[in-house]
């Protein structure tokens, strides 16, 4: 029988009044994940080496969906989603997300580039005489601005976070406002990526 007296366990509290962040287990870089980006950056090479069409269409499309989509969910599904849970609650989610985001994201953006400059080299499209030289253009700078804010913006706020998870007593309030940022920029590249969508599809059909 339990005693009446007993009380709910309360989580210790932070130095900031908060409730204290399980940082157990915080890696900055995964390790196990690497030997698979090893594989796929290995790949990529050997096709931009090789020069085969089917093989670089492959890694551009893939690497570029996969990294359009990753935003799109970042930015307008996991964002509102993330802004509505407890602080405890949202360390946990970081904890075991931005790791692999430390990872994920530089690999897909450099696929996406290397392999969409390599098709755009073999097909033609970089000579000014080809028709839609202007959209290849403007699909170059919005995927530059896009790659500047993904590895200038949302891997610094993806690092900082982490590193401010191994500290003793982490601040919710440095991680809530690292992870708005971060959610906040894959939202804007998200947004990009749609335009980038629109090029590409207007380029195909015309």
């Amino acid at each position: 029988m339990l005693e009446a007296s007993a009380k709910p366990e309360i989580p210790p509290k932070s130095q900031h009044g908060e409730p204290s962040l399980d940082a157990t287990g915080v890696h900055v870089v995964p390790l196990g994940g690497l030997p698979a980006v090893g594989v796929v950056i290995g790949g990529l090479i050997a096709t931009v080496a090789t020069n085969k069409l089917w093989a670089i269409d492959f890694y551009h499309v893939v690497s570029g969906a996969m990294w359009t989509t990753l935003d799109l969910f970042l930015g307008f599904v996991l964002g509102p989603i993330l802004s509505r849970l407890s602080v405890p609650a949202r360390a946990e989610l970081t904890r075991r997300l931005m790791p692999k985001m430390v990872l994920i994201m530089p690999t897909l953006v450099v696929c996406t580039l290397a392999a969409g400059w390599q098709l755009a080299r073999h097909m033609g499209y970089l000579l000014a005489s080809y028709s839609h030289h202007d959209w290849i253009v403007a699909s170059f700078v919005v995927v530059a601005v896009m790659a500047v804010v993904a590895l200038g913006v949302l891997e610094p706020a993806n690092i900082a976070v982490l590193v401010e998870l191994r500290k003793p007593q982490p601040d919710g309030r440095v991680i809530n406002r690292l992870m708005r940022r971060f959610v906040y920029s894959a939202g804007v590249t998200g947004a990009m990526q749609i335009a980038t969508l629109i090029i590409m599809t207007r380029i195909a059909t015309t």
